[in-house]
Formats: structure tokens, sequence, C-alpha cells
């Protein structure tokens, strides 16, 4: 089998060569961000609306783009190549350069540039029949978590915390209100409605989170888009997590008590297969 080719600055180059200083500001300070985008059949996932969100956190951290969307398409395009058409996650990430050690922005820096590609596993079956467990925490993070940094320290730890606690995911609670997983959006279902968090600083604007809301818009069923608290949390019907790679999973345990008596609810059937079709669609030929 061949190695894996990578895209760094400007090249594509096997994954063995490629290499960057210790001097690049992603690694001495976590400058910088980066996105997740799944690819069905060869084709990216929803790429107009990751370029839009990769935009908007470079805008944020003040680092100007160095390709426009059209190239940008070519590279990714170009990474998914070599492993065929099955399903993939295609990861990018942008830091601020090599530069002194110096809190404040370099003069000159130019941007490190990575992209790699990378078979995306089949969903686990038994997560899908049997949901997963979570628990609630504490959001302790900064105060942008609009922008998908590479600084994901407090999320590293939050995860930990839950995996410590045997659940699979931790929902994070700030000021009484939920704002999302520490690696996933979240929604809940009560009286047949689906809710999910507003968009603002305290959350990342998930691909799929916005995908979810513009299925259920579509096929008529009652989806809100509103403040949330703990309690609602508790008192939910269903708890659903979505993310690129996850995709959407249902909550079967919260804090070690059963939800929707244990097993997926029948919101989430109705939603994961609208999900999977909208998937089966994308991966027809053009």
């Amino acid at each position: 089998m061949s190695e894996q080719t990578v895209f760094l600055n400007g090249e594509n180059l096997p994954l063995s060569e490629a290499k960057v200083s210790v001097l690049d500001r992603g690694f001495v300070f976590g400058d910088g961000v980066y996105e997740v985008i799944p690819a069905y059949g060869g084709r990216l996932f929803r790429f107009d609306e990751h370029m839009r969100r990769l935009q908007d956190s470079l805008d944020a951290i003040r680092l100007n783009n160095p390709y426009h969307h059209a190239e940008w398409q070519e590279i990714l395009t170009t990474l998914l190549k070599p492993n065929g058409t099955g399903d993939q996650s295609v990861y990018l990430q942008l830091t601020r350069g090599v530069a002194p050690r110096d809190h404040g922005f370099p003069q000159a820096a130019q941007a490190t540039v990575f992209a790699m590609a990378n078979p995306l596993p089949e969903a686990d079956k038994a997560l899908l029949q049997n949901g997963i467990e979570a628990v609630s925490l504490p959001d302790s993070r900064w105060q942008h978590c609009n922008i998908k940094s590479i600084a994901l320290l407090a999320n590293i730890l939050l995860r930990q915390q839950a995996m410590d606690e045997q659940a699979m995911e931790a929902i994070l609670i700030r000021d009484g209100l939920i704002t999302e997983g520490a690696a996933s959006n979240v929604f809940i279902v009560k009286k047949g409605v689906i809710k999910t968090p507003i968009k603002d600083n305290h959350l990342l604007p998930g691909i799929t989170r916005d995908l979810v809301v513009e299925l259920a818009h579509a096929n008529q069923l009652a989806c809100e888009e509103t403040t949330l608290s703990e309690n609602d949390l508790r008192q939910a019907d269903e708890i659903w997590l979505t993310s690129s790679t996850k995709e959407i999973l249902p909550v079967t345990t919260l804090n070690h008590r059963p939800v929707s008596g244990g097993k997926p609810g029948p919101i989430w059937q109705k939603m994961y297969t609208l999900f999977q079709a909208y998937k089966a669609n994308l991966r027809k030929p053009i």
C-alpha cells in the first residue's frame, strides 16, 4: 500500500515527509483554526458552508485566507482521489506560521496550511441501536467558542472527564443554559418539538447541526432554535448529539439515568432516516 499523501504549504507530499517547525505558532500557542469536512462518494459534504465557517474563524483571529474557494476545492478534492469513492473525512488546519515566540502577531509570518484525508469509519450499529451515555458538566471554556480554534485543551479535559464517568460525551452548561457538547452540538425533543440552542459565541455553529434544522423544516417536523436550560435537558423526551464525523447520535443515558426509556426515540429515527437519504443523494453521480 502506498503512503498517504497530504497537503502542506502548497505541496502534495508523503505524510512521512510533512514537517512543521517547532516555532510554528500553532505548536507554541495553539494559534490557528481548523475544519473537518466529510466526503461521501468523493463529494465534499456541504463544502460551501464549511468554507464559510472557515472564513468566519479566520476573520475572528485576524488571519488572511491564503486560498480562494475554488482553490480550496481543488486542493481537498485532490486529496480524496487516492482513497477512491469511499466515505472520507478531510482535516484542514491553518496557523499563523513560524515566528519568534512572542504573544503579539508577527509582522511577516506566512500561514502554515495543512490538510489530509482519511477513511471515515461506518457508524457503529450498536450506538445507533442502543444510543450513548452523556453527562452534563459546567462549561469551563473561553468566550469565543464560535471560533473553530485548534486550542482545544478545555474541550479535551471536559471530554476526558465524561469518559472517566464511563460516558461518551459531555453536554456543557453555562449560567444554567445548554451550550453544546465537548465535541458536538446538542438537540432535545420535547412534546414532539425538536429544539437546539441558538447560535452565539458560546457554541460552534455546526454544519451538521444546521442541516438537521433544515431537514426538519423541509419535512414538516417542528423545530426551534432557542435557549435551553439545564432543566430542559433533564426533562427532555429525546436528546441527540450531532457532528461532522458522528452525524446524529441518540443519547439514551444522561447522568446515569435513562432518556427515552433507554432507547433511541421516534423523532430521532425519522431524522436519522432523512439524514441518510441526504447522504445517499450526495453520493449520486453528478
